[in-house]
């Protein structure tokens, strides 16, 4: 173990003092765990809003946050204020006075269906046919402060920066599915870079609704499997069809190991490597030979300092869509070679849904619990094998492992690429 608090290259080591989960499971780091070590499924029915028409009918929609969580955006705040207090509290620190910078990935924003609707409603406008033009029209001669929050890309990381009492300009974020990992990296690198002793880096997402479901269909994305919602999501089998869209929030507290010893904070773990590169390929599709996706995977561990041999344990994208789960598996036995058929690999995904926006982050505070509690928890609904993707993907049922080194993998639209290694404690 490194006694100066440095890792091989000479950068401060980071810590995990804190974690914070909302998802489909629950709220709070107990509930989530429990459900997830015991296989249990999150996906349901939506009863938010009417389906009818819809071709997908099913959801990990977090429906337990209260009145607040009425808008996208409101919804995304709570679950972010939710799991970000959580991981302040766990960490030993004050929830109202974090005292370090807040990274925030959370999902892009817009003027939802049932606001626009109400907008173009009013009058106001010498424009007679509906349209943006009229409805920014209305808007200057009829100014409503709550529309013009639920717009500002930055007013979730504001009201999170002053309930936690964190320092600095708040960063918001969106790199599609790899967001909260990104959001991760952005905190560990601040760190390395002597910036600042801690950082709190979250990701949310609370945007099911009907605009967004009608969006992801017509990319032919989302699961129809609408009679056995549980049963939706089922990464890497032959009869996957598409993702189920979720919801939820992952918060972690990241602080330099010198400063966390320092205090007396529990370690959860540690952050040994980040990797990212792009991919402009398409804007849905990897590039069919995968190299984006291998150099993230590579660049992580080579920030790690470590070998495909040092990983216990991969925590999937792992989507449940065709392409996605075979561009992962294909990418991860280019990277990994021989050793990839020793590593269990597993997705969350198979019973959270697709948490967009908050995947990153969520998947890497439950890759801590695995450590933490020596489970890898199970793929779900792995009945179908496919076979051309032959990967031990711990089917149906959690198993006890010594875990050490964890890579979390989160690969998203347009090319954003970002890979985590997670560790049980500083290498020497």
């Amino acid at each position: 173990m490194s006694v100066s608090g440095n890792d091989f290259m000479g950068r401060p080591i980071v810590a995990i003092t804190g974690i914070g989960i909302v998802s489909p499971l629950g709220r709070g780091v107990e509930d989530n765990w429990a459900a997830l070590a015991a296989g249990r499924s999150g996906i349901h029915r939506i009863d938010r809003f009417s389906t009818d028409g819809l071709r997908t009918t099913i959801s990990g929609s977090v429906d337990f946050m209260g009145p607040e969580a009425a808008t996208s955006t409101g919804l995304s705040y709570v679950m972010a204020e939710a799991a970000g207090s959580e991981a302040v509290r766990m960490a030993g620190l004050p929830d109202d006075d974090f005292a370090g910078p807040l990274f925030l990935a959370a999902p892009p924003v817009e003027l939802e269906w049932q606001h626009r609707l109400g907008l173009d409603r009013m009058d106001g406008a010498d424009i007679e046919e509906a349209g943006y033009d009229r409805l920014l029209q209305i808007a200057r001669h009829k100014p409503d402060r709550s529309i013009y929050h639920l717009t500002q890309c930055s007013r979730i990381s504001e009201l999170l920066a002053d309930r936690l009492g964190t320092r600095g300009l708040p960063i918001t974020l969106s790199t599609a599915c790899a967001s909260g990992a990104s959001a991760i990296q952005l905190g560990v690198e601040a760190i390395r870079r002597g910036e600042t002793e801690r950082a709190i880096s979250i990701g949310t997402d609370g945007s099911i609704t009907q605009e967004s479901l009608i969006r992801f269909s017509l990319l032919s994305a989302l699961s129809t499997n609408n009679e056995f919602p549980e049963k939706a999501s089922k990464p890497f089998s032959k009869d996957r069809d598409g993702f189920v869209m979720a919801e939820g929030a992952g918060a972690l507290v990241l602080e330099s190991l010198s400063a966390a010893r320092a205090r007396g904070a529990t370690i959860l773990g540690v952050i040994h490597g980040c990797g990212e590169r792009a991919d402009d390929f398409h804007r849905t599709r990897s590039k069919p030979d995968g190299s984006p996706i291998i150099a993230t995977i590579k660049a992580g561990l080579a920030d790690a300092g470590m070998e495909p041999s040092d990983i216990d344990y991969i925590n999937a994208h792992g989507t449940s869509t065709p392409e996605n789960d075979r561009m992962e598996a294909m990418g991860l036995a280019a990277a990994f070679g021989d050793a990839l058929a020793s590593t269990p690999i597993s997705s969350n995904k198979s019973m959270i849904g697709h948490t967009l926006t908050a995947a990153g982050a969520i998947e890497a505070a439950f890759s801590v619990l695995s450590i933490r509690h020596g489970v890898l928890p199970p793929t779900i609904n792995y009945e179908n094998p496919d076979p051309a993707i032959p990967l031990d993907t711990v089917p149906n049922k959690a198993r006890s492992a010594d875990i050490a080194a964890v890579l979390s993998n989160s690969f998203g639209f347009g090319g954003q690429n970002a890979c985590l290694v997670i560790g049980r404690e500083p290498r020497a």
